[in-house]
């Protein structure tokens, strides 16, 4: 049985969330107050409902109860936000994420019972300055306070090299838990790239430059090795 979403204010950020729910065999019932939000998501939600959703009534005339999971994602207007988290938690919603431009909108979110709030602008923020403060970043994401995960680049210096001889884990105190390579094959007659996903990197993997390491570790040796390569 595929699990039902609610999505609650479509920016950016909520049809994204939407969208991508749906692409991931997901039913979604895409909530707001705005017809023109409804009309462009109207084709790939499952069920589009333009309503007022700090209205409990109409909230439970679209079933809104009913979900697995709400998705609020009206951040701007705080108001809006706390209440109807308030209300869906009344109506029984069994999870609910929530969306926060602000610590203590965040901490609102929390003491009213919201599962999880997240911060996309704030992250995304984060993500951006780890990227402009060490280019071998690709990506970043952080685990939990002091640990996160990085996809770091391969350069010049280091190519050629396997996992053994870069000495990751004694000398850095950091796991590589993937490797993703660019491979160059032929498809009906045409060579055409691909990316590979090594899952089980071994001590003896050969690393070449454009390679990119998915790391773990505390985020001071993951910016001790960056400033390396």
């Amino acid at each position: 049985m595929k699990r039902l979403f609610t999505v609650i204010g479509l920016g950016r950020f909520g049809y994204s969330v939407a969208q991508t729910l749906v692409t991931k065999g997901c039913e979604v019932l895409a909530i707001d107050k705005d017809e023109e939000k409804i009309q462009a998501i109207s084709d790939i939600a499952t069920f589009a409902v333009q309503c007022d959703a700090t209205d409990e009534r109409a909230l439970k005339a679209v079933s809104a109860q009913n979900v697995d999971v709400a998705v609020v994602s009206i951040g701007e207007n705080i108001e809006a936000s706390i209440l109807i988290v308030q209300t869906l938690k009344e109506m029984g919603v069994k999870s609910i994420v929530a969306k926060a431009v602000a610590q203590i909108q965040g901490k609102i979110l929390k003491n009213l019972g919201v599962d999880e709030v997240i911060y996309p602008e704030r992250d995304a923020a984060i993500r951006l300055a780890h990227r402009l403060v060490s280019p071998s970043v690709l990506e970043y994401l952080e685990l939990a306070p002091g640990y996160s995960v990085e996809e770091v680049s391969v350069s010049e210096n280091l190519s050629g090299l396997s996992l053994e001889d870069v000495k990751l884990r004694g000398q850095h105190n950091l796991n590589v838990i993937g490797i993703k390579k660019q491979v160059t094959r032929m498809v009906k007659g045409r060579m055409m790239k691909e990316e590979t996903f090594n899952f089980t990197p071994k001590p003896n993997d050969v690393i070449e430059k454009g390679d990119v390491l998915v790391m773990i570790g505390r985020e001071e040796d993951l910016d001790r090795f960056c400033d390396t390569v």
